[in-house]
């Protein structure tokens, strides 16, 4: 046995004794990965910035100031949750009642990305402990400090005997996806997700899939177009635009389009200075293969901002693109990157138009303050979210499930949908022993029939 197939069979062992069910564990455990933070919280922030440059504000705000809050969420509502709900019962049923009790699936696998690789390990993670599961973590190897911490710190914080880390390379995820899960949770991007769920199906384990795609932003003229700008750039450039609810591309009506460019190259003035590669707020491309990728989708159209790349230190500046060749590959890749393509549109019917041709992306940006322009375009499109006046900012609400459809993936997490993520809605039927009736059982009379025929 491997010591992957080891730590498996462990964890499972250690489910089958019952011991990550009752209430007091699951809040225990939580309290604990929050100790975990605050005591660590330095060290965290450290590893974020010599993976990916971000600063300890950014590192705060999108990685363990969020993951906080979802834990103190969590704990308010968690007894609510595990409450058995009592469901309507037919007279067919009566006496008796009917129930449906949400119940932990076993032995769940969590795959975190690199983008936000604290983040995005610790959310899933809290839905499996709420709902009294026990994990196998898997981060990135590309964020290769934060692994290493977290390698470190979960040992020390969290049960063994139900938790545990696992480091390495697509050669160790390969292994893991080879073992039995009840539940595999994995964040990354298409390609990877369709290998996650073809390894899932010798199992007919369940998957979660957060993937990513091309998500939008709509503009309409009537808007504030310099708030709409300064939003668009925070929620493009924020991670260096290594985020998949970024605006990918910016759909602006076409009167509109240079005032909007204009508000975009003042933000981020704003926000990182005349020379962003100076801002100490201004984060890198995790790797040079992604730095190469990301600069080389600049050229599919004319910079209005931005442009420059140092690949020392990986840095692309935050960059505007007009003039865009539609069919070049900044238009039909996820960017995950600092490239921003605006495209002008007519009429908001063409806008609707060009989203709806291409696949369902995981969030979608609508800037409008009229009600007819608002309803035309969420009733006219999918996406797995949506914000309206604002990107990104829909992640932060604990009881708006977040995920993806179609390409861009498949579940939910956050708040009560991570609880049900993990957990199995078992249905259960309480019957009394009296009385029996004999109108179920054969002989089937011709009254037995009428009776029947009253009751249903």
């Amino acid at each position: 046995m491997t010591q992957i197939s080891q730590t498996v069979a462990d964890l499972r062992a250690g489910f089958d004794t019952g011991r990550t069910r009752p209430i007091e564990w699951r809040r225990a455990q939580l309290h604990r990965l929050k100790a975990m933070i605050e005591d660590n919280e330095g060290a965290l922030l450290d590893a974020l910035h010599a993976d990916l440059g971000k600063s300890a504000f950014e590192g705060r705000l999108t990685e363990t100031g969020t993951v906080l809050a979802e834990i103190t969420h969590v704990l308010r509502h968690l007894k609510g949750w595990m409450r058995p709900a009592r469901v309507w019962t037919p007279l067919t049923n009566q006496p008796g009642y009917a129930m449906i009790r949400p119940e932990p699936l076993g032995v769940a696998l969590i795959i975190a990305p690199w983008n936000y690789p604290f983040y995005l390990l610790a959310m899933p993670l809290i839905g499996a402990i709420a709902a009294g599961n026990c994990a196998v973590l898997k981060p990135s190897e590309i964020s290769a400090h934060t692994s290493r911490v977290l390698a470190r710190l979960i040992p020390d914080f969290m049960d063994s005997q139900a938790i545990r880390v696992v480091e390495g390379d697509a050669e160790t995820a390969t292994e893991l996806l080879e073992q039995r899960f009840d539940h595999i949770f994995f964040t990354g991007g298409e390609h990877v997700g369709k290998i996650v769920m073809t390894a899932a199906a010798k199992h007919l384990t369940p998957v979660t899939l957060e993937l990513g795609g091309k998500s939008p932003a709509i503009v309409a003229s009537d808007c504030d177009l310099q708030l709409a700008a300064r939003r668009v750039a925070w929620g493009k450039f924020l991670n260096a635009g290594q985020t998949c609810i970024a605006p990918d591309y910016v759909l602006v009506e076409e009167k509109a389009a240079d005032a909007f460019v204009a508000g975009l190259k003042t933000a981020i003035t704003d926000f990182f200075g005349a020379d962003p590669k100076a801002s100490p707020d201004y984060p890198r491309l995790v790797s040079d293969r992604h730095f190469a990728r990301v600069r080389d989708l600049i050229a599919g159209g004319t910079v209005a901002a931005g442009g420059e790349c140092d690949p020392e230190t990986r840095y692309i500046a935050p960059t505007v693109l007009t003039g865009v060749d539609l069919q070049a590959p900044v238009m039909r890749e996820e960017i995950f990157g600092p490239v921003l393509p605006v495209v002008p549109y007519r009429g908001i019917e063409e806008a609707i138009a060009f989203v709806t041709a291409r696949p369902k992306p995981l969030a979608l940006y609508l800037f409008s303050n009229a009600r007819e322009i608002r309803e035309k375009v969420l009733a006219g499109t999918s996406s797995g979210g949506a914000c309206i006046n604002d990107v990104v900012m829909h992640l932060a609400v604990p009881e708006l499930p977040f995920g993806g459809v179609g390409a861009s993936g498949m579940g939910a997490c956050h708040g009560r949908a991570s609880f049900d993520t993990f957990s199995h809605a078992r249905s259960v039927l309480v019957k009394s022993e009296w009385p029996d009736l004999p109108l179920r059982y054969a002989p089937f009379t011709s009254a037995k029939f009428k009776w029947l025929r009253r009751l249903m």
